[in-house]
């Protein structure tokens, strides 16, 4: 993992002294990115476009800059890519560390590409504070990237975990139930109501599993489990074409690989760990 160096951020003169032909350059094409293997491929800072700046992703441990090219207003990739089957593959292979650099890489040009005039008055904003912020040129407004926490749920009744599907999932895929927090919200909280929205289930005695982060384009995904008070489902047709309620052993027979009544969700997903943990408990 590389270090965040965030004191750097805050001085100039230090980012200034980095930017040296010993600085790696995270390679991407647009948002996607360049691999071998397991890992992001780098290159010089001299590959950067005409007038772009840089994000400051983080030092290794010899101390070497690891920096993302942030383009300039209307340069070729600057909108923002929406997830594709190429790119899940990629996030599939890569090794965790990798994809958490990316994840950090693609969530702040992403940001920088939908921030490039001030929310509270509407004039052009500029880079600053290496690379993780943005200034306004006419009111001096600072803004910051922000994270979209995403709570992302198992309700289980007698030995059984809810599962739901949406129309977009391939074929036979069902997961945990997912939706955003919203504002004045605990976690607890918001786990029971999009629980209750999506499936018409009263939960109870949420506890926290795990966490990941997901940059589509900035979530911070939040695993979590609850008791539920009865299995009794009614569905929102909005958000879920199926649900179904699925025993411990059978769960673990489709995450070994077998054939069952579901396809889980994939390996990277934190919808699979989840499940993996909830499955390996005892009843």
């Amino acid at each position: 993992m590389l270090d965040r160096a965030d004191a750097i951020r805050h001085d100039p003169d230090a980012f200034a002294a980095l930017l040296t032909p010993a600085a790696r350059l995270l390679r991407l094409d647009g948002l996607m990115p360049a691999v071998d293997g397991d890992h992001l491929c780098w290159g010089s800072i001299a590959e950067a476009p005409d007038g772009a700046d840089f994000a400051l992703l983080g030092l290794n441990g010899d101390g070497r800059a690891h920096l993302a090219a942030i383009p300039p207003a209307g340069a070729e990739g600057t909108a923002p890519a929406m997830r594709n089957p190429q790119l899940m593959a990629i996030l599939g292979a890569l090794a965790p560390g990798e994809a958490a650099v990316y994840a950090a890489a693609r969530s702040l040009l992403d940001w920088h590409a939908r921030h490039r005039f001030c929310p509270r008055c509407g004039a052009t904003t500029h880079v600053f504070r290496a690379g993780w912020g943005r200034k306004c040129d006419a009111d001096g407004t600072e803004h910051f990237p922000r994270v979209d926490p995403v709570v992302i749920m198992i309700a289980e009744h007698d030995g059984r975990a809810l599962l739901g599907r949406q129309p977009s999932f391939p074929p036979g895929r069902y997961s945990a139930l997912a939706g955003f927090l919203e504002p004045g919200e605990s976690i607890e909280e918001a786990v029971a109501r999009e629980i209750a929205e999506e499936a018409g289930v009263r939960v109870r005695d949420v506890h926290y599993v795990a966490s990941q982060p997901w940059p589509f384009p900035s979530s911070l995904m939040i695993a979590c489990v609850a008791v539920a008070e009865d299995d009794a489902l009614t569905l929102d047709r909005n958000e879920l074409e199926d649900a179904i309620w699925v025993p411990r052993d059978a769960v673990r027979r489709v995450l070994a690989g077998e054939a069952g009544a579901f396809l889980p969700p994939p390996p990277y997903a934190i919808a699979h760990t989840l499940l993996s943990i909830w499955a390996a408990e005892r009843d």
